[in-house]
């Protein structure tokens, strides 16, 4: 009976049964290897207190111990463990570099007539990566609220003479010290000059006090030439959302000083193209000494019923008139002059659409439709009106707060839950990582830590109205990414700071402007528009201060495209599960202070 079995088994396998016998033992053995091994690591893995889920890429499914690696401290890699390349750091001449603005590169590919002084991107294509590094000096900025009157001479480009030359009202209330810039003396008569400012104007708008802009309709400000923000501080701590934008300066920016104070600021100006704001997206435009010229290029952007208010001695022939240009131009864009004081001029925007095609002799004709409906990012100037046919146009005067999409409030409640985690995630970290700061006495995060937050796929604005639900101390640049939905009116209808933006080319901003920087989807949305995302995440590096704070929500695959990307910079990075049955995760990231 044995023999018959064997026999059997030998016609089945042939005579090198002991040769089979041992290939399936070592098998056998190889596979109780790597079961016990993954046990192991499960059992080890437990203890960690983010529970990771391994994850399907492609085709193929990560063994267990991978997944720990993957959504680990990655701070081994951020050492140079392994293959990766890490990205030079650019010489000391890129300290303060701001990419698209060359004058002298521009005149050479033949701008001219004031087009050499605006954005080019195309023009500095092809140029080296590297990371840009803080001036030697650099000093970390301080904590509001000290930080928005104070600020580290080292960290900002500017020289004395610079200093005792600037002469506008706002530049004015500045005092240089030996290391610090102050932007009001310990008697306070600096500061209660921009405050008697402010109360001027409200005053020659038919206000009480400037605490009553709001009962005007006024909740944002355009500050066009804003000196070094000390306007725009005071009118942000009235609640008024206030954004200083100015033209690139190499030296002593008005735009780099009034970020480093940690206040809302871009650069552009109105040279020969549009800014990226949509029709009707400011409630008053102030200007002062900034020599903007005479045409519809503040009217488009300026709300029904809105104020302009122009600062200077430009305009006056004698006292108490105006040049005739001046009353001419005014007519035919149908404004009206409100009132004068001094060097204030006051006008305010007609609310009645139909003026612009009443017949009024000059009057600048109304823009087509069909430019009414394109994104208003950096296309060239108009002599048209804009936003008179469109659903925006209502006096701010008679405004209702309440937005009717339904998207808005799902975008909304999201975006508070996942800032809710957020905060659980990154205030643990942020007392781990700095245990000296914030000391005993300082107030929990944000308030000591984050200033300012750009939100580079801010969809409906709901992070920034997140912020505020929850009473964060922090303003939020809102950032939509053109070709994508445009949905920058809705942001600025709620009386938020916004921008278009095209996040394949970099933003017009100076280095080391933003506490943190937050993307939901963008990652992936960049992708498919074929757009790099290494250049994007250097992007990033230039615009975040030292010490700064990354937060990217995505798919895996953009996430773990962008985890390897962030090893190379230096970023200490970690990828965490949502566990929400998804394949989205979140990447936290912490920018080093790199000297060197």
């Amino acid at each position: 009976m044995r023999r018959r079995l064997i026999k059997k088994v030998c016609l089945l396998f042939g005579p090198r049964l002991p040769r089979i016998w041992l290939v399936l033992c070592v098998v056998c053995v190889f596979v109780i290897i790597v079961l016990s091994g993954l046990s192991s690591s499960s059992s080890s893995f437990d203890d960690i207190t983010l529970a990771v889920k391994s994850d399907t890429y492609g085709n193929y499914r990560r063994l267990k111990e991978q997944a720990v690696n993957d959504y680990l401290d990655l701070t081994s890699l951020s050492l140079g463990v392994g293959n990766l390349k890490e990205v030079r750091i650019c010489g000391k001449e890129r300290e303060h570099y701001v990419p698209c603005y060359n004058v002298s590169a521009n005149l050479l590919v033949g701008y001219k007539n004031g087009e050499e002084f605006d954005r080019h991107c195309e023009v500095s294509k092809g140029e080296a990566y590297c990371l840009v590094r803080p001036p030697k000096d650099y000093k970390m900025p301080l904590s509001w609220p000290v930080g928005r009157d104070a600020i580290w001479n080292e960290n900002v480009k500017i020289t004395k003479d610079q200093f005792l030359s600037s002469g506008s009202l706002t530049k004015r209330l500045m005092l240089m010290e030996e290391n610090q810039i102050s932007f009001h003396s310990d008697d306070g008569l600096m500061f209660d000059g921009v405050k008697d400012y402010s109360h001027q104007i409200a005053e020659m708008i038919g206000l009480g006090s400037d605490v009553e802009f709001h009962h005007a309709g006024v909740r944002t400000v355009l500050d066009i030439g804003c000196g070094f923000g000390s306007f725009g501080a005071h009118l942000l701590s009235l609640k008024l959302m206030t954004v200083c934008m100015a033209a690139y300066e190499l030296t002593g920016s008005q735009v780099q000083i009034s970020l480093e104070r940690g206040l809302p600021a871009v650069i552009g100006n109105f040279n020969s193209r549009q800014l990226p704001f949509p029709s009707l997206s400011y409630d008053m435009v102030h200007c002062a000494e900034c020599g903007i010229l005479w045409d519809d290029k503040v009217d488009r952007i300026l709300r029904p019923g809105g104020y302009f208010v122009l600062h200077g001695s430009s305009l006056s022939t004698k006292k108490g008139s105006m040049a005739s240009p001046v009353e001419e131009f005014v007519r035919k864009i149908c404004w009206t002059f409100i009132a004068q004081q001094e060097e204030t001029y006051i006008w305010q925007k007609t609310i009645d659409a139909q003026c612009y095609s009443s017949g009024v002799q000059g009057a600048i004709l109304p823009c087509r439709e069909e430019r009414e409906d394109s994104q208003s990012y950096y296309q060239p100037l108009a002599s048209c009106v804009g936003g008179t046919t469109s659903k925006r146009w209502v006096p701010i005067q008679n405004r209702s707060s309440r937005i009717q999409q339904d998207e808005f409030y799902d975008d909304f409640e999201s975006s508070l839950s996942a800032l809710r985690n957020y905060w659980s995630l990154l205030t643990p970290l942020i007392f781990s990582d700095h245990p000296k700061r914030p000391g005993d006495e300082d107030p929990l995060p944000p308030y000591n830590m984050i200033r300012n937050v750009m939100d580079m796929n801010a969809h409906y604005g709901g992070l920034n109205t997140a912020f505020l639900e929850e009473g964060k101390a922090v303003w939020v640049m809102n950032v939509v990414p053109v070709r994508a939905r445009n949905t920058l009116p809705v942001i600025l209808d709620q009386g938020f700071a916004g921008v278009l933006h095209d996040w394949c080319e970099p933003f017009p901003t100076y280095p080391r402007t933003y506490d943190m920087l937050h993307a939901n989807g963008l990652l992936s949305y960049l992708m498919s528009k074929q757009c790099s995302i290494t250049n994007l995440l250097l992007e990033m590096d230039r615009i975040l201060r030292p010490e700064g704070w990354v937060v990217l929500s995505d798919e895996v695959g953009s996430i773990e495209k962008a985890r390897m990307i962030a090893t190379q910079i230096r970023w200490e990075a970690r990828v965490i599960d949502l566990e929400n049955g998804t394949d989205q995760r979140i990447l936290v990231c912490q920018k080093p202070f790199v000297r060197k």
